[in-house]
């Protein structure tokens, strides 16, 4: 009982702590010293305490807690389960790094409303910890929400014409997809199921047929804006106007983690992933999985801007989380949920290099890049292991998730999705090789930025190295991401 109380203590911990923060942030706005340690150790609170809860999750404890019941049968509850265990790890170890870039970046570039900035990137890793820690779909949904209204103000940050137009597409398409499609959905679950609390095997498991399913599966898939699946991606693209630590937040904390995070969830505790295999669909959802993937990473190959191919390299890679989840293979779930670990690491190095190309040197462009190398080797060599975990070559750990899908897809006969990993692999060559080739072994151009000397202001310097050396890190040591994943269709 005294363990059970301990770890239901953790979880309202790890879900306040950085609402907390938000609370404790504005105090300092006249001292920057004070108000971006609050920031550090709100951050470094949340991770501790995310990492107190792995070893109980691990031996099989499934720590919950109800905190309000609305009507009966429909909670606000919390309940740790491995998958969610593993999202919760990914946002809170990651805001601890993003917190030291974006001091660096924040000051190198003068951007103005810093105070707002860290409370509203408390609130939305506040908001990520109540999705990865949602007992069931209507806590999610409030979160999943919260999530979205506390990254608008991120978006909008300089409030120009460019940012309130991204942000006015922002809001549109991640409110629109998720009260449209989304509430439905749940409300015709709760109708079927009679409830909404997440059950490993599904809870509309032998509740309906395969027509009722269909139709529910693409409310859930497309309703889930924030997994940016084709055609419901473009805010994504839009947002890139935001400042760059707010743009490795959207792609590798959390808003986009959070939607492939809940298809996965969906796929697993709502609608069972046997009971989706019986009832034949997986062939549609492939489809739909396989044209994102390979449309988005001929997209990326055509973005000479560098935070545009990187936007749309997200929206390829985190369809394979989709595409794992189309499958329908125990072995493809494995390998969504090590993608989603996996890429987060890679992505944020990469848009951590991209702001670190843009404050030392003033680039946003790939055409401008040749012989960046030479000036800022820590940053591109942390660039050039990003992109080789998005390609998945090893000894990255986007390798991983990837070779664990493919597997999937041979176990089963899904050729489709052999042919679209093994095509989307080569694009993904295509369009981040040709960068490190420019940065490394063309010769700068004759204004000489290549040769001068000097990275980015050091805590960048410093948060994207981590990241780089963290995706290597799971590679050779993948124990608990892996041993996460392979619980989470457990009980």
């Amino acid at each position: 009982m005294t363990a059970a109380l301990s770890t239901q203590s953790l979880v309202i911990l790890a879900v306040l702590t950085p609402f907390v923060g938000a609370l404790l942030i504005p105090l300092f706005h006249r001292s920057p010293n004070l108000r971006e340690t609050v920031t550090l150790v709100t951050a470094g609170t949340l991770c501790l305490v995310t990492f107190s809860l792995v070893g109980p999750v691990l031996d099989g404890a499934r720590p919950e807690l109800q905190i309000l019941r609305i009507v009966p049968g429909l909670d606000l509850a919390f309940k740790v389960e491995p998958l969610g265990m593993l999202f919760a790890l990914v946002a809170a170890s990651l805001w601890v790094v993003n917190s030291v870039y974006s001091i660096g970046y924040m000051r190198a570039n003068d951007e103005p409303r810093q105070t707002t900035f860290y409370v509203c990137f408390a609130i939305a890793l506040g908001s990520t910890i109540g999705i990865a820690f949602a007992g069931n779909l209507f806590t999610l949904f409030l979160f999943y929400e919260a999530l979205t209204l506390s990254t608008y103000p991120l978006v909008t940050h300089k409030r120009n014409a460019e940012a309130v137009r991204a942000g006015r597409i922002y809001l549109l398409l991640l409110l629109g997809t998720s009260l449209l499609l989304l509430l439905p959905a749940m409300i015709a679950t709760w109708a079927i199921a009679g409830t909404l609390d997440f059950t490993p095997g599904g809870i509309l498991a032998g509740k309906a047929g395969a027509p009722v399913i269909a139709v529910l599966l693409a409310l859930y898939v497309f309703g889930i804006g924030k997994a940016a699946v084709m055609p419901l991606h473009f805010w994504l693209p839009a947002a890139m106007v935001a400042p760059t630590p707010v743009s490795a937040l959207l792609h590798a904390v959390a808003v986009v983690k959070a939607g492939v995070f809940t298809v996965v969830k969906v796929a697993v505790f709502v609608f069972g992933v046997d009971n989706l295999a019986s009832l034949g669909q997986s062939a549609w959802l492939t489809a739909v999985a396989a044209t994102t993937v390979i449309v988005a990473s001929i997209v990326a190959l055509r973005q000479d801007n560098l935070k545009r191919r990187l936007a749309y390299s997200t929206i390829s890679q985190l369809s394979y989380v989709v595409l794992g989840v189309a499958i329908l293979a125990p072995i493809s779930l494995t390998g969504a949920a090590m993608h989603i670990a996996a890429h987060a690491f890679s992505k944020i190095t990469l848009f951590f290099a991209a702001g670190s190309i843009y404050t030392g040197a003033h680039l946003t462009e790939v055409s401008q890049l040749d012989g960046i190398g030479r000036r800022m080797p820590w940053t591109m060599a942390a660039f050039t292991i990003g992109a080789l975990g998005m390609i998945g070559i090893p000894p990255t750990a986007g390798f991983l998730g990837k070779w664990f899908i493919l597997t999937g897809a041979m176990q089963t006969a899904n050729w489709l999705a052999v042919s679209v990993i093994v095509a989307s692999t080569l694009l993904n060559a295509g369009y981040f090789l040709p960068i490190v080739f420019r940065a490394f072994f063309r010769e700068p151009p004759g204004d000489g930025h290549g040769t001068k000397s000097g990275e980015a202001p050091w805590p960048m310097v410093l948060a994207l190295t981590t990241t780089a050396a963290g995706s290597m890190l799971m590679f050779f040591l993948p124990g608990i991401p892996y041993a996460l994943a392979t619980l989470m269709m457990g009980r």
